[in-house]
């Protein structure tokens, strides 16, 4: 049976598979009905060795004929803490957590592609390994300020894999488009925490304190213009703040106001720079009296597309799907995971068109996402064809190349 048609015959599993999943989301560190589900579904294939609780709820399936090259495949499984607002049949039941950024599909994808690349395996079509990695913690992180990638790394899921391939929906482009980039193209992702520290007194007579919020008015300027002015504008970096906490009473001035925000850069120098500099501006504080503290989180690395691997990937698309639009542009300051993955191994991470015509703006992360279904068996073949292109490449199987950091195409 070919790609195309083996993934379309899928149809009413994966829409299925997806459906159940939509309907049962799980939080970050909590996906345990999630895995159950996931390993009960790959059990029933037969042939692959199937390894749970690699990092946490994550689970590594494994085909293999015991030599030749090894490929894995990524797809994470958790879910956002939002209240869905879609009145669709299989809307979520837990609520107050969403599937609104679609782990669901991804899942449910990855489980097509297993059951298509088992059958080829049974029928010696294969040389090589395939692991299929299910990836919980994809949206969180932890109190140690981990996510599930960095887990299942640690937990040996990457070992000998030379090379890996992610895919994520895309409500920004149709059902037949793809998004592709070549090196960074996806943001690092920073956190801080700052506190602007005076001390504080009576609303009458603020004469005689330091008032933090006096600072805060003077700090907030220069901190959404130092981006613009500090930072070189040949670097991609964004800054922003989220949170600001002061006072309990209208006649009290506070000792301290907390801000908490999200730094965003492409590149390792942008990266450490962009903190320096933001920083430097609470320490601002001193100079009116005041004092500063600030704590830098380190979230997850920027994501580095390999060349090659996206070339495979590119190959494929040509082969299973010749007239389908491939739209090259970096995927912008969002944050994924698959990041930690990508600094190991060479991998990359396609993105896959599926909004639906239905006139609203379904994006990521919002209470009413939702996809064009008709993306699941090709999400599905693609996965497919990127590993017989890999495992049945013609010249001497040699490992993919690690790209030098890039900007993006």
């Amino acid at each position: 049976m070919k790609i195309v048609e083996g993934a379309e015959s899928l149809f009413d599993k994966l829409t299925l598979w997806r459906r159940y999943l939509h309907e049962h989301p799980e939080l970050s560190f909590e996906e345990v009905e999630t895995a159950k589900f996931v390993v009960n579904e790959l059990e029933r294939i037969g042939n692959l060795d199937v390894e749970t609780n690699v990092g946490g709820y994550g689970i590594v399936a494994t085909l293999t004929t015991g030599h030749g090259p090894t490929i894995a495949l990524r797809a994470d499984m958790d879910a956002l803490p939002i209240h869905e607002e879609n009145t669709h049949a299989f809307a979520s039941k837990n609520d107050g957590v969403m599937h609104a950024c679609g782990h669901d599909a991804h899942t449910s994808m990855l489980l097509g592609a297993a059951h298509l690349l088992s059958e080829q395996f049974r029928k010696g079509k294969l040389t090589g390994t395939v692991k299929f990695i299910f990836q919980p913690a994809e949206e969180s992180t932890d109190a140690r300020g981990r996510s599930g990638a960095s887990y299942m790394i640690e937990a040996g899921a990457l070992e000998q894999v030379d090379a890996i391939i992610a895919l994520h929906v895309c409500p920004w482009h149709p059902v037949g488009v793809i998004q592709m980039n070549n090196g960074i193209s996806m943001s690092n992702i920073d956190g801080f925490e700052a506190t602007i520290k005076g001390t504080g007194g009576h609303g009458g007579y603020p004469h005689l304190a330091i008032d933090p919020l006096w600072m805060l008015g003077t700090i907030l300027q220069t901190f959404y213009g130092s981006v613009g002015r500090r930072i070189s504008p040949l670097d991609i970096v964004a800054a922003s703040i989220g949170k600001i906490e002061a006072g309990a009473a209208n006649n009290v001035i506070p000792s301290e106001v907390k801000i908490e925000g999200t730094l965003r850069s492409y590149s390792p120098e942008a990266r450490k720079k962009l903190a320096k500099e933001v920083e430097n501006v609470f320490k601002m504080a001193e100079h009116f009296g005041g004092s500063y503290e600030f704590h830098l989180e380190k979230g997850e690395p920027a994501l580095n597309n390999n060349m090659e691997v996206n070339m495979l990937i590119e190959q494929s698309l040509k082969e299973i799907y010749p007239e389908m639009a491939i739209h090259w542009e970096p995927f912008g300051m969002g944050g994924e995971d698959f990041g930690y993955m990508t600094e190991q191994i060479p991998g990359s991470m396609f993105f896959l068109g599926c909004s639906l015509e239905d006139g609203l703006d379904r994006d990521l992360h919002t209470p009413i996402f939702d996809i064009d279904e008709r993306c699941l068996p090709i999400g599905t073949a693609i996965f497919v064809a990127a590993v017989n292109q890999f495992l049945n490449r013609k010249e001497v199987p040699h490992p993919i190349k690690r790209n030098s950091i890039q900007r993006g195409a």
